[in-house]
């Protein structure tokens, strides 16, 4: 059992992330996904980022044909270059998105020490502590104080506090990351002006403000309190109790179908940090009821989705809603509290979550080629994905994006008292110390496909071979993940190596230690525990997969194909009836043009015995094609094995 130790508290939980910045990527399809991500949040000038902030502190103002703060002769600061839709200096909402990139830049830096996007965060804090200051000290918001006070008189206004949470998520980031100290120093000032605000309402009076969006203000006040110890921030938390929806939830009630999802899920995530900085047991269970009736009781889809558009879909009953399913935020903020509650429990059902939602949510929901992202994931018959643009956009699922694909280091590697978890399998390398040894562990994945050249590029395309990898050419086609773990200690040591074994292993996994395959003794158990004196040693890991089907579970007759943890998507413009045996996707599906003179194409497939055939290629590998997840499926009668 791990601590976590807090203001003043010490919870338990049973995995402990390792250190933040230890664990780095290695060249894979995941490097690609983050260095986009990078190249983006680097592409947006400071200036636009502050726009809206500049403007509420009378720091900026434009004139129509020119800005007030900025030299016309230097900078070409008209309307064309501003960032617009939700970060318009008219929309309600302005702002989100700073507090989202600057928790993405300090994830990144931390991964990867980039100086200069450092230096681009640092200035950018002390703009808002210039904006504070001229603000009067405290508020630092993007738009006026005006909108806090019709929350209080009950009039319509574009959800303040879920904006004003992404800036205090944002600044503790980077006060945590990057160890910028004013980070901390605005986000306690403006708690300042929160706490006065807040008390001048009765309980009763809160519960309503409270009713209206709120984002994830309890977690950004139990974030301030972890840091500060302050009664001032622990009180603040209290306030931000969410009893109408937690005591519900505590009394089984379904408070979720159709309400609108991503309300729900950031207020859930301040309970769960509320239960860590506080060990009041009440927190807890409201977190693990909300988990218990968000995806045990409700059913996802094969994607690992929770939500109906914007919206929780009724318990069990998805058949009706495979339209604009999936929003980029529930999954991102799910699987942030699946993260969660891994590290509480240990089991890798959590685990399996996460992976799951970053292969057919987050990677799928990201343009392979311009970095951008889908609002929705459309699940209908003759479905696209709609892709946001640069800067005319800033849904708020642009902010997720930019944080998700900056965390995946988050769940990779864990620890407990007795070792290492490798909990998901993401090509990385990262630094960590048991006891008074020094460990370097590398895991990577082997090309089960055939001769691969392994590349540096240049800005114009291929510039060199760095060098030529040629691994044997397996004899049948791939049908399992090889991955390759490296250990190195400066001392030997014995410890343990847990591995998670992924839900969607078919068959028996195969362990090897240093070449010696290491017995496993239960099938059934979600983790394989490997214990010796560790030296210079290397864990190879097969995990076989093969094609499955997964029926609605209110249309059973209804299918979506995976190729191991993967959605399969079929390239069609309508939905069409597919024979065969859902039991036996073979009947159905079969690898398509396979293969080439030097290696094997993995994850394409073409169905047979039908009318007209269809291809399919894995959900993530989408652009812009026409495609459709769920297919009818016909049993033949007189249907014999080919």
């Amino acid at each position: 059992m791990s601590t976590l130790y807090t203001a003043g508290n010490i919870i338990d939980q049973i995995f402990q992330p390792l250190k933040p910045g230890t664990t780095k990527l290695l060249s894979s399809p995941f490097t690609a996904r983050f260095d986009l991500n990078v190249k983006y949040l680097m592409s947006l000038s400071s200036a636009n980022l502050l726009r809206t902030y500049y403007l509420e502190a009378g720091l900026w103002s434009y004139s129509g044909s020119a800005s007030t703060s900025v030299d016309p002769d230097i900078v070409q600061d008209l309307p064309s270059t501003w960032h617009w839709g939700w970060e318009s200096p008219t929309s309600e909402l302005r702002g989100h998105f700073l507090g989202h990139w600057l928790s993405a830049a300090a994830n990144v830096y931390a991964q990867t020490g980039d100086e200069q996007l450092r230096a681009k965060t640092t200035f950018i804090v002390k703009e808002l502590a210039r904006c504070q200051e001229a603000n009067g000290g405290e508020w630092i918001a993007a738009f006026p104080k005006t909108f806090m006070d019709r929350i209080a008189a009950g009039r319509k206004v574009w959800a303040p506090q879920y904006t004003i949470h992404k800036l205090f998520m944002g600044l503790y980031d980077v006060y945590r990351l990057m160890n910028l100290q004013e980070a901390l120093s605005i986000s306690i000032r403006f708690a300042d002006w929160f706490h006065r605000w807040t008390d001048s309402f009765s309980r009763e009076q809160m519960d309503f403000i409270l009713d209206y969006e709120t984002g994830g203000m309890l977690e950004a006040w139990a974030n301030l309190y972890s840091e500060t110890g302050d009664e001032k921030h622990r009180e603040l938390m209290y306030r931000y109790d969410r009893p109408r929806l937690f005591d519900a939830l505590l009394c089984g009630e379904d408070v979720l179908t159709n309400k609108h999802a991503n309300t729900q899920i950031p207020e859930i995530l301040g309970a769960a940090r509320a239960w860590e900085v506080t060990g009041e047991k009440r927190w807890r269970d409201v977190t693990i009821a909300f988990w218990e009736a968000a995806v045990e009781t409700r059913g996802t889809y094969c994607t690992g989705g929770c939500s109906d558009g914007e919206v929780w879909t009724p318990p069990q009953k998805l058949a009706a809603r495979l339209g604009s399913a999936q929003e980029h935020c529930v999954v991102y903020n799910m699987m942030r509290l699946a993260l969660v509650l891994y590290r509480w429990t240990g089991e890798a059902k959590y685990a399996d979550f996460w992976e799951r939602n970053l292969l057919n949510g987050v990677l799928a929901q990201q343009n392979k080629q311009t970095g951008m992202v889908s609002y929705f994931l459309e699940m209908g018959p003759g479905s696209t994905k709609t892709w946001g643009s640069a800067t005319n956009h800033f849904w708020c699922c642009h902010g997720t994006l930019v944080q998700a694909h900056a965390s995946y280091d988050h769940a990779i590697f864990h620890e407990d008292p007795s070792g290492l978890v490798v909990s998901q399998f993401i090509p990385s390398q990262t630094a960590w110390c048991f006891g008074e040894t020094n460990v370097q562990v590398l895991l990577s994945q082997r090309s089960q496909t055939g001769s691969m050249v392994m590349q540096t590029f240049n800005d114009e395309g291929l510039g060199f071979i760095q060098q030529l990898h040629l691994p044997q050419i397996p004899t049948d086609r791939p049908n399992r993940y090889v991955y390759e773990l490296q250990i190195k200690c400066d001392q030997p040591a014995e410890f343990d190596v847990k591995l998670r074994i992924p839900w969607w292993v078919m068959g028996q996994p195969v362990i090897l230690v240093n070449g010696e395959p290491n017995p496993i003794s239960d099938q059934s158990l979600s983790f394989v525990r490997i214990r010796k004196v560790w030296n210079n040693d290397t864990v190879t890991i097969v995990f076989p997969k093969e094609v499955t089907s997964l029926p609605l579970p209110d249309q059973p007759d209804t299918v979506s194909f995976m190729d191991g943890p993967t959605v399969l998507a079929g390239l069609v413009d309508e939905e069409r009836l597919l024979e065969g045996d859902p039991d036996r996707p073979e009947t159905i599906l079969v690898p398509h043009n396979e293969r080439h003179h030097s290696f094997w194409r993995d994850g394409s497939y073409k169905t047979i015995n039908q009318e007209r055939s269809i291809r399919f290629i894995p959900l993530p590998d989408v652009t812009d094609e026409t495609y459709t997840i769920y297919f009818p499926i016909r049993k033949r009668k007189d249907w014999s094995e080919e």
